[in-house]
């Protein structure tokens, strides 16, 4: 190690739910922080230990009942972060890093004193009318009482500027590779289809802002194709038994899969990837998509143009009709596919990679702590 175990930096990394992105990319921080001698602590929902295993990484995790939205059980998460913060090591931390907006307002509440203070923004909340100028009030404490405020995109960061944070900053959020481990045709085989149907795929949670109806809305049409592609979607959330009765009413060729672990193999049996979201950041299955060389159909939403450039095909948010023809003629011309295949492996090899997000992170803790 690095560093002198009795100078150990002590950093508590703090979450909400998570079946995705956030919980990756925390999962990624906490091991990697533990691999360069930080003694590191996660606090967060019981189930994000279940299925992230930050303790198998190297960490201490304390559970916590932070909830996905401001709520009545916030005053008990944020008695749990509070005890969980003071304990680690046996004197506290020296800085708190929290992701998303409910994780950031319990550790504000909860810090202990002298410990910096740091929340990535992930996301952008999709709300309107009293919910919104709610969580505007809430954001802005939030932006204003932290030491950092990082952004995962830039429209993020130009937000958290109107939010008045006394400092904000661009943080692009790596995603780790997923491996492939050879097991495409066992996919399609799982799937019950031969090598020449195409396969579209689209990984996230069940949730409205991934407006999955214009992606079933559209794949409702390519019954007409010969031969007809298969989507399929991995993930779980509130939206499954809804989104599965669309699919049943509108006959759509889509197979909600569930949480799944093999997402790279799923990369490599799939022809294309489809996001359909009413807004992203720098989503982590855009930028699995791109490293596995798969071409990529997307919303022109949020931070996505300014990750994927010119290396992914796009349309408008909820442009079934645009959906619809961009993926027909992609399937209707090989070598157009070919050309972004390559286009995503080009487009990928621009990006920060996880030692470099590190590296950031690093420079980041050491400038607030002085450790």
């Amino acid at each position: 190690m690095s560093r002198i175990l009795s100078k150990r930096r002590r950093v508590a990394l703090v979450l909400g739910p998570s079946v995705g992105g956030i919980g990756t990319h925390v999962a990624s921080v906490a091991e990697g922080l533990v691999a360069r001698g930080d003694a590191v602590l996660v606090v967060g929902p019981p189930e994000t230990e279940e299925r992230f295993g930050f303790r198998a990484r190297g960490a201490r995790f304390a559970p916590a009942p932070i909830t996905a939205k401001p709520s009545p059980e916030l005053p008990l998460a944020w008695w749990s972060a509070r005890n969980a913060l003071r304990g680690i090591t046996g004197r506290g931390v020296d800085l708190v890093h929290a992701h998303g907006l409910t994780a950031g307002i319990t550790a504000l509440a909860a810090r202990p004193s002298g410990a910096a203070l740091v929340t990535t923004w992930h996301n952008q909340l999709i709300t309107a009318g009293l919910k919104r100028r709610v969580s505007d009030q809430i954001e802005k404490r939030l932006a204003r009482g932290v030491d950092v405020a990082l952004a995962a995109s830039s429209d993020l960061h130009e937000h958290l500027v109107d939010l008045g944070a006394k400092d904000a900053r661009l943080a692009p959020v790596a995603a780790p590779p997923r491996r492939a481990t050879g097991e495409a045709r066992a996919i399609r085989d799982e799937l019950g289809i031969g090598d020449d149907r195409p396969v579209l795929l689209s990984v996230g949670r069940l949730h409205p802002q991934k407006d999955y109806d214009t992606l079933i809305a559209a794949a409702a049409r390519w019954s007409d194709l010969d031969p007809a592609p298969l989507v399929v979607i991995a993930g779980d959330g509130p939206e499954r038994d809804r989104l599965q009765g669309l699919i049943d009413a509108t006959g759509a060729d889509v197979r909600l899969l569930g949480h799944r672990t093999d997402v790279g193999d799923l990369l490599a049996a799939a022809d294309l990837s489809v996001v359909t979201s009413q807004w992203e950041a720098r989503q982590l299955f855009a930028q699995e998509t791109l490293q596995a060389g798969v071409p990529l159909v997307t919303t022109r939403t949020g931070g996505i143009p300014e990750l994927v450039g010119d290396a992914g095909l796009y349309f408008e948010v909820g442009d079934v009709d645009a959906l619809d023809l961009t993926v027909r003629r992609l399937l209707a011309d090989p070598a157009e596919l070919d050309g972004y295949r390559e286009a995503s492996l080009a487009r990928a090899a621009t990006w920060p990679d996880e030692a470099q997000m590190l590296d950031a992170l690093d420079a980041l803790y050491l400038e607030l702590t002085g450790r």
